[in-house]
C-alpha cells in the first residue's frame, strides 16, 4: 500500500515544472497577507482551508506545516447539516466517534475529556452532550501529540474549534429547520462593520433547538448565543472580544442493551436500537459561559506581540438511571441475562477554567535565511469548585433494612429476595430493567436508599509553560523546531483540610522539515513528543472517573508520555483549487490509566504499559470544477496493545478502532443556462470497519456503509435556499461503537431535515 502511494505521488511530481524563486516569493506573500492573530473572519466559501493559526500559534499555510491537520469548514458543516460536532468531524480521516458522548478516538488513541480546544485555548468540554456548531467557522484536528504547542493534550490529536469572527462586509443569514425525531431549530449569523471606517466590526451567532431522538426517552434541547467584536484601528493593532453562552438540556444516553452475554453467539439485533435503560424523569443539564479576548500589536515590521485570555465556567446537573454494566445475579451469583442490573445517580459540579497565552514574534533575515521566532508563556488553570457532590443508589437490600453496596453477593441468607421466572434473586436497591418487557414508568426517588453519598473534593490543576519556536526558511526548505518547558501542579482538596499536591515538569521538543518539491507539492517529516500528567481534573478515557470522586489524586501515577513520527505529502492541484494530502505515521504512548471494568468495584483502576498505533491517511478537498466541490478521505489504522497487566492482551488489537474507514461528501451545482440551473445535489457515503468494544472482546460491532443525499434549491439564484438532507438513505442498521453487552451505540436510522435559509 505504501509503495503504491509513493508511486502515485512520484507521478504527480513528474507532471509539474517549477522555479525556485516563485516558490519562496509566493509563500512569503501569502503569509504576510494573513493576520498574526485571527481577529477577522474567513471570507472564503469552500470546503477546504489553506491555513491555520493554532498549529504553530502563528498564521501558517497548511502545506508548509510539517504535520497532518484535518479541516471541516463552515460551508461543509452547513451543506451536511452537521449541527453537532460528531457529525462534522467524522469526515476527517482517523477521527472515529466512540459513542453518543462527546468522545472520539483519533488515529486509534482515545481522546480524553479535556481534549478539545477553542481558538487554540484548552477548555473543559461537556463530555456527555455534543457541542453545536452554529458559531464555528471551521473544525481543525491537529494530528498527533501537540504538547509542544498546547498544554497536556492527547497523543492521537486535538480538536480545535475555531469560532466565527467578524467580517468587514455586511452579511446576514437566518435559517429555520425541521425534520425527523421531532427536531425543530432556528439559527442566525449576522456580521459586518459598525462604523464607516470599518475599524469596529461585529458578529452575532445564535441557535435554538428542540429535538427528540430515535432513542427512547432521549432529547437534546440547546440554546447558544455568541456575540463577538473586533477593533482594528490601523494595520498595527487588532483586538477581538467574544462570548459563548451555551445552555443544553437533554439526557445522558448510555446506549442500547442486548440479550445474553455469550461470546460469538449473542445477537446484536436481539433488542431494538431504540431501547434505553433510562427513566422518564432523568435529565442532564450543562451550562457553559466563555469569554475570550485577544490582542495583537506590531511594534515594527520585525517585532509584534500577541496575547489571548479565555475564561470559562461550566456546571453540570445530572439525574440518571443507568446499568451497573452487569446483568442481574440470582441468589447463587449466576447471571440472569434478560435483566440489566441498575443504579441511580445524581451529580452536580462546578468548574472554573482560565487560560493565558502570550508571545513575542520576531521576523528577520540572516543572509539567505528567513526567520520567524516566537518566545512565549502559557498559563492554564482548571479548578473544580467546592460544593459539588454525587449521590448514588446501588447494591441489594438486606433483611435488616440496610443496603449491601457491593455488586457481588455474599452470605445469601442475609438478603431480601424477589422471584423472576422461577428464579430467586436478591432484591435490588434500584429495580432491575427487564429487557424482554421494557417499562418506562416515572421512578419515585424516595423508593431508593442513597447508600453512596459523596462530596466531590475541590481540585486545582495548573500548568505554567515557556516555549521557543523557530520557523526557518531556506530555498525550498522550511524547518519548524520548538522546545517547551512545562511545570505541572495538581492539588486535591484545594483550599480544604488534607490538601495534597503533586508536581511534574517536562521538556517537550518538536522538529519538522518541509521540502517544496515543486510550487504545488511539498513533502515533510516530523517528530513530536507528548506529556500528559494524570490528575484529579483530567479524565483519561475510557472512564477513570473514580478519582474525581475521592480525596486521592491520579497524579500519584506515572504521567502519560507519547511520541509521533510522521511523514507525508501535501499537493495543491487544479491551479490551487484542490488539495490532496497523504500521511504515514506511528504514535507510541506509555503509562495509560484505565477503568478496570470490575462491576463489583466500578471506580477501580488499572494501568496499561504501552500502546502503539500506525497507519496511513489520505484526504482530498476543494473544487474539481466550477460548481463541483468534494471532501473525501481514507484512513487505515493498525492500533495494538504493547504492554498490559493482562499478558493475553499483549499485541492484541486495540478497542474501538476500525482498521479501515472512508468518507465522502460532494456537492454539484448545475450551471447557469441549464434547465436545472437553480438546483444543486449532494451525495455522501461513510464506511467503517468492524471494531472491538471498550470493555469486552467477546463480540465486535460489524462493519457498515451508509449513504447520505441532499437536494438544494435556490430559485432564480436568489438569496433564499431550500435544502433537503436525507441521511442513511437505505436505512442501514449499524453501531458506531460499544462498551459492553449492555452499552451499544446504534447509529441513526433513515432521517431527513428540511432547511430554509435566507441571506441578506
Amino acid at each position: 500500500m505504501e509503495q503504491k502511494l509513493l508511486l502515485f505521488f512520484l507521478i504527480l511530481v513528474s507532471g509539474f515544472t517549477y522555479g525556485q524563486n516563485s516558490i519562496i516569493d509566493s509563500t512569503k506573500e501569502k503569509i504576510t497577507q494573513l493576520q498574526t492573530v485571527e481577529v477577522i473572519g474567513r471570507n472564503a466559501q469552500k470546503y477546504n482551508s489553506d491555513y491555520s493559526f493554532s498549529a504553530t500559534r502563528t498564521a501558517i499555510l497548511n502545506k508548509e506545516l510539517p504535520q497532518s491537520i484535518g479541516t471541516v469548514t463552515k460551508e461543509l458543516i452547513t451543506d451536511r447539516q452537521a449541527f453537532q460536532l460528531a457529525d462534522a468531524v467524522k469526515i476527517i480521516p482517523g477521527v472515529i466517534p466512540s459513542s453518543f458522548y462527546n468522545q472520539y478516538t483519533i488515529r486509534g488513541i482515545s481522546q480524553n475529556e479535556e481534549g478539545q480546544i477553542i481558538n487554540g485555548m484548552r477548555t473543559r468540554q461537556y463530555y456527555f452532550l455534543q457541542p453545536i456548531t452554529i458559531n464555528i467557522d471551521r473544525v481543525e484536528v491537529i494530528k498527533g501529540p501537540a504538547s509542544a504547542t498546547f498544554a497536556s493534550v492527547d497523543p492521537g490529536g486535538s480538536i480545535n474549534l475555531v469560532t466565527k469572527k467578524p467580517l468587514t462586509i455586511d452579511r446576514k443569514e437566518i435559517s429555520l429547520s425541521a425534520g425527523s425525531f421531532g427536531t425543530v431549530r432556528g439559527t442566525l449569523d449576522f456580521t459586518g462593520p459598525l462604523n464607516k471606517e470599518k475599524t469596529l466590526l461585529y458578529r452575532l451567532n445564535g441557535a435554538y433547538q428542540e429535538a427528540k431522538s430515535y432513542r427512547d426517552l432521549v432529547k437534546n434541547n440547546s440554546l447558544l448565543i455568541s456575540p463577538s467584536f473586533s477593533y482594528v484601528p490601523n494595520n498595527k493593532t487588532a483586538v477581538n472580544v467574544e462570548m459563548i453562552l451555551s445552555n443544553m438540556v437533554g439526557n445522558l444516553d448510555r446506549g442500547q442493551p442486548i440479550f445474553g452475554a455469550e461470546a460469538g453467539v449473542t445477537d446484536l439485533h436481539s433488542t431494538p436500537i431504540s431501547l434505553n435503560l433510562a427513566a422518564p424523569n432523568d435529565f442532564f443539564r450543562s451550562k457553559e459561559f466563555v469569554v475570550m479576548s485577544s490582542l495583537s500589536h506590531k511594534f515594527s515590521d520585525a517585532i509584534s506581540f500577541n496575547a489571548v485570555y479565555m475564561k470559562q465556567t461550566w456546571q453540570e446537573d445530572l439525574q440518571e438511571h443507568r446499568t451497573t454494566n452487569a446483568f442481574a445475579m440470582d441468589i447463587n451469583n449466576q447471571p440472569v441475562n434478560t435483566l440489566a442490573g441498575m443504579q441511580f445517580v445524581q451529580r452536580k459540579q462546578h468548574w472554573n477554567i482560565d487560560n493565558i497565552n502570550s508571545y513575542f514574534n520576531f521576523v528577520f533575515n540572516t543572509g539567505h535565511l528567513y526567520h520567524q521566532l516566537l518566545l512565549g508563556y502559557d498559563l492554564h488553570s482548571w479548578e473544580k469548585l467546592k460544593g459539588g457532590g454525587q449521590n448514588a443508589a446501588r447494591g441489594f437490600l438486606l433483611k435488616d433494612g440496610t443496603v449491601a453496596s457491593s455488586f457481588v453477593l455474599a452470605n445469601a441468607a442475609n438478603y431480601q429476595t424477589i422471584t423472576y421466572k422461577g428464579n430467586t434473586l436478591p432484591k435490588p436497591n434500584v429495580n432491575h430493567f427487564d429487557l424482554e418487557n421494557p417499562a418506562y414508568t416515572i421512578r419515585n426517588l424516595n423508593d431508593y436508599i442513597m447508600n453512596a453519598r459523596t462530596a466531590l473534593p475541590s481540585a486545582l490543576t495548573t500548568t505554567n509553560a515557556v516555549y521557543v519556536q523557530e520557523q526557518l526558511k531556506w530555498r525550498r526548505f522550511t524547518l519548524l523546531v520548538s522546545i517547551r518547558q512545562e511545570w505541572f501542579k495538581d492539588v486535591t482538596n484545594h483550599k480544604a483540610p488534607n490538601e495534597l499536591s503533586f508536581t511534574n515538569s517536562k521538556w517537550l521538543p518538536r522538529a519538522g522539515l518541509t521540502y517544496a518539491v515543486t510550487k504545488n507539492i511539498n513533502v515533510y517529516g516530523t517528530y513530536l513528543e507528548g506529556f500528559q500528567p494524570q490528575s484529579n481534573t483530567v479524565t483519561l478515557m475510557p472512564n477513570t472517573s473514580g478519582f474525581l470522586w475521592t480525596a486521592k489524586s491520579a497524579a500519584q501515577f506515572k504521567p502519560l508520555i507519547s511520541d509521533l513520527k510522521e511523514g507525508g505529502v501535501k499537493a495543491t492541484l487544479l491551479k490551487g483549487k484542490l488539495q490532496v494530502n497523504a500521511a504515514v505515521y506511528e504514535i507510541n504512548q506509555k503509562n495509560l490509566l484505565l477503568n478496570a471494568n470490575v462491576p463489583a468495584f466500578p471506580d477501580s483502576l488499572t494501568t496499561r504499559g504501552a500502546e502503539r498505533s500506525k497507519g496511513i491517511e489520505i484526504d482530498v478537498a476543494g473544487y474539481l470544477m466550477p460548481g463541483w466541490q468534494i471532501n473525501a478521505s481514507y484512513s487505515y489504522i493498525d492500533a495494538v496493545i504493547i504492554e498490559d497487566n493482562n499478558p493475553e492482551l499483549k499485541n492484541a488489537r486495540k478497542q474501538n478502532t476500525p482498521y479501515n474507514s472512508a468518507n465522502l461528501w460532494t456537492r454539484y451545482n448545475f450551471p447557469q443556462g441549464s434547465k436545472l440551473k437553480d438546483l444543486g445535489i449532494g451525495i455522501g457515503g461513510q464506511y467503517n470497519g468492524d471494531r472491538l468494544p471498550w470493555f469486552s472482546r467477546d463480540f465486535k460491532t460489524p462493519a457498515y456503509t451508509i449513504m447520505d443525499m441532499a437536494l438544494y434549491y435556490t430559485p432564480g439564484k436568489s438569496n433564499m435556499q431550500l435544502a433537503i438532507n436525507v441521511n442513511n438513505v437505505f436505512n442501514t442498521t449499524y453501531w458506531i461503537g460499544a462498551q459492553t453487552y449492555l452499552r451499544l451505540f446504534p447509529g441513526a436510522p433513515r432521517n431527513g431535515m428540511l432547511t430554509a435559509t435566507y441571506r441578506f
